[in-house]
């Protein structure tokens, strides 16, 4: 029992995964069937002439399709396999002059697939390129001449224009243009590069002195303004405080008491503040003593020369 279910395995695996796929290597071979992939084409040309085109994705029984012709197609003639997915391309710097003369580049992206796949095998060599030299020539042709602030402000508008003019010759070669966009447009000589950058910052630093200037303008304004206003109110108040003064001394000198105590403090207040000297007597009966007794020490203190003056003379 072992032995048969051994044999049955080997059988079944030899089967499985070897005659299966030679018998079906074979069935494709005589054009019995064949698989198209998603967005893949398929075209069987015999004996110079197009035998048939399957672009549906999926699994095809080629004698329905191609009739008789399909058991020998693939031994006598050629199947060709496009891939009809979108693709995409990036030109670089086309070099166009704008109106004013300036060498400007563009740099161009489009969109492009495969539209009819017999006119892209057999009614150009190379169509890509074809299409990539259609492109830039109408880039070159329709975008030259004009004005420069138009060509850095309207890349839609140019778009469209180029677009426009590829379409008709692209669907000719089998391809069908997607969408095209001018993505950059820049100055190609250096020397305008460096001469526009010494423009910019020279005008940058114009304007950066000019706001200085008028922010010291506004300052100045502002301050001599504030300055009228402190110096009239400083007037006012100098013109009010003898007013104000004369009334509150009058006010004080209806009390007498009040008015002398007040009177007696400022007089303290100046002496004090005069930083002189100060002689102070004791009151009661000594103090005619104590005056002769400061004025004597003080003539100790007269100056060697002034003493012996006289004498000279």
């Amino acid at each position: 029992m072992t032995v048969e279910m051994l044999v049955a395995f080997v059988v079944t695996f030899l089967g499985l995964f070897i005659a299966v796929p030679i018998m079906l290597a074979f069935a494709r071979m005589f054009g019995l069937y064949a698989i198209v992939k998603e967005r893949t084409c398929r075209v069987y040309v015999l004996f110079g002439k197009v035998a048939g085109v399957l672009d549906e994705p999926g699994l095809h029984i080629l004698p329905f399709t191609l009739g008789p012709a399909a058991f020998i197609i693939n031994l006598l003639g050629n199947c060709y396999v496009l891939d009809l997915r979108l693709d995409q391309e990036y030109l670089r710097s086309q070099a166009v002059n704008s109106e004013e003369g300036a060498p400007m580049g563009i740099g161009i992206w489009y969109e492009m697939w495969v539209s009819d796949p017999v006119a892209y095998l057999f009614k150009n060599t190379d169509p890509r390129g074809s299409l990539r030299a259609n492109v830039s020539n109408a880039t070159v042709r329709c975008l030259s001449n004009m004005p420069l602030a138009e060509m850095l402000e309207t890349r839609h508008t140019m778009s469209q224009t180029v677009r426009a003019e590829v379409s008709g010759k692209s669907q000719a070669w089998g391809y069908q243009l997607g969408s095209v966009y001018i993505r950059k447009v820049h100055l190609r000589d250096a020397g305008m590069i460096r001469q526009i950058e010494e423009k910019v910052v020279n005008r940058l630093r114009q304007v950066t002195s000019a706001i200085k200037q008028t922010g010291a303008n506004q300052v100045s304004v502002i301050t001599s303004s504030a300055e009228r206003e402190a110096s009239i109110e400083f007037a006012k108040a100098s013109a009010i405080r003898p007013n104000t003064l004369g009334q509150a001394l009058k006010e004080i000198a209806q009390e007498p008491a009040v008015a002398g105590a007040l009177f007696e403090i400022l007089e303290t207040q100046k002496i004090v503040a005069s930083q002189a000297r100060l002689t102070l007597l004791a009151a009661g009966p000594h103090n005619r003593m104590l005056a002769n007794l400061r004025a004597a020490e003080s003539a100790r203190y007269v100056p060697e020369s002034a003493a012996t003056s006289p004498d000279q003379g």
